[in-house]
């Protein structure tokens, strides 16, 4: 029930029938004794005093009234009665009538005792609602309740139509974290709402813009005095392994760095693409270069993703068990609509502590940055920014009895 827009028509439905509802209890509860005795008492003294004044000549059936030696039987409704014999009294009738419920029946008779000693028995209409009325009204709650619904949902969806605007212009926010634009249509309120996404959604552009803009500067900037220190570097006779070492560092980072820009601006075209093929590529170009892969299980799977992306991102993931691990091996499950490529090392996985942070640019497990193993860093970081880009997951875990599984999942195409 956390829905805004079930809330809204329960809401408005409750609303609806709780008014209509007390309305109809005031409404049954006015008449549901039936008339009041002011009202039933004058008929039916009318009705006697009609029936005295046509004795001894015959009676006419419209009056439906029967003759008996004693009184109707039933309980006798004394208010009632001593208002009937009131009323005859005034009329200038001196008898005896009684008024009495009909055993069984919601309705009532009434008597009067006649001058030859005959009781004359009338029926009084019923005072309770018949049974089919309350048929009547299960009907008519029933359709209130329709009604009622349907004017929820009508006038709930119109209400929410703003918000879902807004909800789908969110979720359509591109991997560069900027929003797309939203129309400012609607109330007020919507209106306001979507000008101060558009203004935050331009202020997150320029900064965007502006952090790439200087990574790829500084990656630029850092080549130059590079190329001019292995220059001189060349005439060092002293330390000049170590000079070249530094160098070849400063150069990998500042090419991961325009490398990892690249990848959060330039978007290849995103395709169906056989991923166990890619697989079977990248393993066997890892040979060639002297890595110790292999292959298990491949499944025949085909992921939607750009081709040069995802192929940069996989072969960061190998390069990376391959070398940090010793060795690795990658397999690919297809499980409920799901590509689910693992690759698994034998090395000496990460610290549990630090496994959130691999992730990170220029994230090293070593704290001294020893430089045992080339690399600057980043091949985790590009790798994820590709996978997410194309709507995949990769997560690390270190393996009972050592080495690192990293796992990535694609929904299958």
């Amino acid at each position: 029930m956390n829905s805004l827009r079930r809330r809204l028509i329960l809401l408005l439905v409750a609303s609806i029938v709780g008014v209509v509802g007390l309305a109809t209890a005031a409404v049954l509860s006015v008449r549901g004794g039936g008339p009041p005795p002011e009202l039933v008492v004058p008929w039916v003294a009318q009705q006697m005093e009609l029936v005295v004044r046509l004795l001894p000549g015959p009676i006419p059936d419209v009056l439906r009234v029967q003759f008996s030696d004693r009184p109707a039987d039933g309980k006798v409704d004394r208010q009632e009665t001593a208002m009937l014999n009131d009323l005859l009294r005034r009329r200038g009738f001196d008898v005896l009538a009684i008024v009495s419920d009909k055993p069984g029946e919601p309705s009532q008779r009434a008597s009067m005792r006649l001058p030859d000693s005959r009781w004359a028995i009338l029926e009084i209409a019923h005072i309770d609602p018949p049974r089919r009325e309350w048929l009547v009204l299960a009907g008519w709650i029933s359709l209130i309740v329709a009604g009622a619904t349907a004017v929820s949902v009508y006038f709930t969806s119109v209400l929410i139509r703003p918000l879902e605007m807004l909800e789908a212009t969110v979720s359509k926010i591109g991997s560069d974290g900027v929003l797309a634009p939203v129309p400012e249509v609607g109330s007020a309120e919507v209106k306001a709402t979507a000008h101060a996404l558009n203004q935050l959604s331009s202020r997150l552009k320029t900064a965007m813009e502006s952090r790439m803009r200087l990574v790829a500067a500084a990656g630029h900037d850092l080549r130059t005095p590079m190329t001019r220190m292995r220059l001189r570097a060349e005439f060092l006779d002293e330390e000049r392994d170590k000079w070249l070492h530094d160098l070849d560092e400063l150069d990998r980072i500042a090419d991961s760095a325009i490398r990892l820009v690249r990848e959060e601006v330039n978007q290849d075209a995103v395709e169906p693409l056989d991923l166990e093929k890619m697989v079977r590529d990248i393993s066997a170009e890892m040979v060639t270069l002297g890595h110790s892969v292999s292959i298990g299980q491949l499944d025949r799977v085909a992921v939607r993703a750009g081709a040069l992306g995802l192929r940069r991102a996989v072969r960061n993931l190998v390069v990376n068990a391959a070398t940090h691990g010793k060795a690795c091996t990658i397999a690919l499950d297809l499980a409920d609509r799901r590509a689910v490529l693992s690759i698994s090392d034998v090395g000496p996985g990460i610290p549990p502590d630090l496994i959130n942070k691999a992730f990170e640019p220029f994230f090293r497990v070593d704290p001294g940055r020893q430089q045992s193993i080339p690399g600057a860093g980043l091949g985790l970081a590009i790798a994820k920014e590709i996978i997410e880009r194309y709507g995949g997951t990769v997560t690390l875990e270190n393996r009972q009895g050592g080495g690192l599984a990293q796992t990535v999942v694609f929904a299958a195409v």
